[in-house]
């Protein structure tokens, strides 16, 4: 009699359960560490906004507690809070915030990269310029408000995730970079809502947190489409529905 030998690989139905129950566990963890990985981008760009909001007020104690321009005049190029320009070259190093912060990199949203606009550079907020630092007649220069203007910092935004729709340049409106941020009145919703529906916005006194954007229907301003706003989540921080108000932006 021939000694029995024992059976030492898998069946080919063994093989298949193994690999079904592989893929059943993928498709339940996938997601869940999906939404791990963007809770982790959305906590790094809340300690970007705050250090940029800890450099901005450290700006304004050096200058008679006036706000952070939205930038200023130099010998052949502009100073902005991220960074100067001569119309050529963009210098990180040179804007206005970055003696105050060291770091250029904590200007970058890392959910949102602006591939579109080389020479605006990858920074992903836009400032409150109309009301923080607004241009004043007759001469129209920048003229920053002081602190003691702002009625109420913990209800005035500062800054926040922010992008645009370019529907000037492209046969398709087009999303890219903005370091600009429109209020409500102005029909051009700029806040860009990246994080899970909702935008990082930094408040004048320096706290920040995850705002619902309002989106608009129909037409509205030049011509603009809500449906394109709505598809790349761009809308506006608004807290009465009323966008021909500013409640959330201006200085009362």
């Amino acid at each position: 009699m021939q000694p029995s030998q024992r059976r030492t690989g898998f069946t080919l139905i063994e093989l298949l359960v193994v690999i079904a129950i592989i893929a059943i566990l993928a498709a339940i963890l996938f997601p869940v560490f999906a939404q791990a990985r963007a809770k982790a981008r959305q906590a790094t760009c809340t300690s970007n906004l705050k250090q940029i909001g800890m450099g901005a007020a450290m700006y304004a104690q050096d200058y008679d507690e006036h706000v952070l321009p939205v930038q200023t005049q130099g010998t052949g190029k502009r100073f902005y809070w991220w960074a100067s320009f001569d119309g050529t070259t963009r210098k990180e190093s040179e804007g206005l915030l970055y003696p105050y912060m060291k770091n250029a990199q904590i200007q970058v949203c890392p959910d949102f990269s602006n591939a579109l606009r080389s020479t605006l550079g990858l920074t992903g907020y836009g400032y409150n310029y109309n009301y923080l630092s607004p241009l004043v007649a007759p001469t129209y220069d920048v003229q920053p408000v002081s602190l003691a203007r702002i009625s109420n910092p913990s209800e005035t935004v500062q800054m926040a995730d922010a992008a645009r729709l370019n529907t000037w340049q492209y046969a398709t409106p087009t999303l890219e970079g903005n370091a600009y941020l429109e209020p409500p009145s102005s029909d051009f919703p700029s806040a860009h809502a990246r994080h899970s529906g909702g935008a990082n916005v930094l408040w004048v006194d320096g706290h920040v947190k995850v705002f619902r954007v309002l989106y608009r229907t129909g037409t509205f301003g030049w011509g603009n489409n809500a449906d394109d706003f709505r598809k790349v989540t761009l809308g506006d921080i608004d807290s009465d529905s009323n966008f021909a108000t500013d409640e959330l932006f201006d200085l009362d």
